[in-house]
């Protein structure tokens, strides 16, 4: 990855449709978007956008490649991360590290926040593995419903440093 450049700007309207390639089928979008439905419009994602704090699109070689924002927020407190997407090209390329790292230090900047939270679904195992690597510790484990199946939330924080 040393020859490809990382960079982020906070996501505007024109980056949207971009965004909504990001997720290739349903099992995707519920990981990322729960509470939206297949497939992914970019009527849903301005909407979430308007709704939530800090959309951020990050770009690998000026390429979008991944996206996040915070679903909630409490200033000087914490901020929760969601809707975390890469690109199907721009995975396995640290681009969601790079993109949590990032979001970490706008929930530090923008919120004064002391605790990131994050959530991952039980067989979301790449997601689940990438949060343990990036030192967040399980916090609670929740049952979420999906269609007629149960799955669960795994819940995870980690402490911002000043």
């Amino acid at each position: 990855m040393s020859d490809q450049l990382l960079s982020h700007h906070p996501a505007s309207d024109t980056d949207l449709d971009a965004v909504v390639r990001f997720v290739r089928n349903a099992d995707e979008l519920f990981y990322a978007f729960p509470k939206a439905h297949w497939p992914l419009t970019r009527e849903q994602l301005a909407t979430a956008c308007a709704e939530r704090r800090g959309s951020t699109l990050a770009l690998l070689d000026g390429r979008p490649a991944g996206f996040a924002n915070f679903y909630q927020s409490e200033p000087g407190k914490y901020c929760a991360l969601g809707n975390l997407m890469i690109a199907p090209w721009a995975r396995s390329q640290g681009v969601a590290r790079y993109l949590i790292g990032v979001m970490e230090q706008l929930a530090r900047r923008d919120f004064a926040a002391r605790e990131l939270k994050v959530s991952c679904f039980n067989d979301n195992t790449a997601g689940l593995l990438l949060y343990a690597r990036l030192g967040y510790r399980l916090i609670d484990l929740v049952e979420r419903p999906r269609g007629e199946q149960r799955v669960a939330l795994v819940q995870f924080s980690k402490a911002l440093g000043s």
